[in-house]
């Protein structure tokens, strides 16, 4: 069963949403600010959280941003119906996925549910069979262990979230080779959830970024405007 943590203050989302996750068969946990919620995290991490972004004494960017530094667990954002600036920035601050509010309880349902299968897909018995084989892939200075979620540049650990992971797989797999933004959509989500180009965009960037962490001249991950992206083997 996995554990669900909700954070929000709108009480009225809390009871519902926990109520309907519960029936679905997750176990749910629920905050209403920030703050208690990462007290709660730093004692024990849930297998994923759903965060509303403005929040009283911690808001969810803040949460995020504190999670980040130490865990890649998946994180899904609520946000208002109109603010594209808070969608674009929580992707880009390592955020998995986002849900416009007010949203269909079985529209979050589905994607909590996609964001798990993804995180599967990554280790064990799931990624041998999505990808047909989980051993490490090694593409000149880059090292991949499904098994273990791992990525290294050069020898240096990049932290990445799941699906960073995914979609540096899906680009590294083939060098040479472009992928379309449909393309990497496929491979990060389950078929019934759409996402716009924004949003690939934003994970790469923040890919980007993490990697140039490592590597300050990394350039390994190419634009092809209008086409999509290539993984260029250093």
């Amino acid at each position: 069963m996995s554990k669900i943590a909700l954070v929000d203050d709108d009480r009225n989302i809390l009871t519902s949403v926990s109520m309907t996750l519960e029936a679905e068969g997750f176990e749910v946990e629920t905050y209403n600010d920030g703050q208690a919620a990462l007290d709660a995290f730093n004692k024990k991490l849930p297998d994923m959280a759903v965060l509303d972004i403005k929040m009283p004494r911690m808001d969810g960017m803040d949460l995020l941003q504190r999670l980040r530094q130490k865990t890649q667990m998946p994180v899904i954002f609520l946000t208002s119906k109109d603010d594209e600036i808070d969608e674009v920035l929580g992707l880009r601050m390592g955020a998995d996925d986002y849900v416009k509010k007010p949203f269909s309880q079985r529209l979050l349902v589905e994607r909590i549910r996609a964001l798990l299968r993804r995180q599967e897909a990554t280790s064990g018995d799931v990624a041998t069979a999505s990808t047909g084989d989980a051993k490490v892939m090694e593409r000149g200075e880059l090292r991949m262990d499904p098994l273990r979620h791992a990525v290294s540049w050069k020898g240096a650990d990049v932290s990445l979230t799941v699906t960073e992971f995914l979609l540096l797989q899906a680009l590294a797999q083939r060098p040479g080779f472009v992928k379309s933004r449909d393309q990497l959509m496929d491979v990060a989500y389950d078929d019934q959830v759409y996402v716009d180009d924004r949003t690939i965009d934003s994970h790469i960037k923040r890919l980007r970024k993490k990697m140039r962490a490592a590597d300050s001249e990394f350039s390994a991950i190419e634009t092809l405007y209008g086409i999509g992206y290539r993984y260029n083997e250093e």
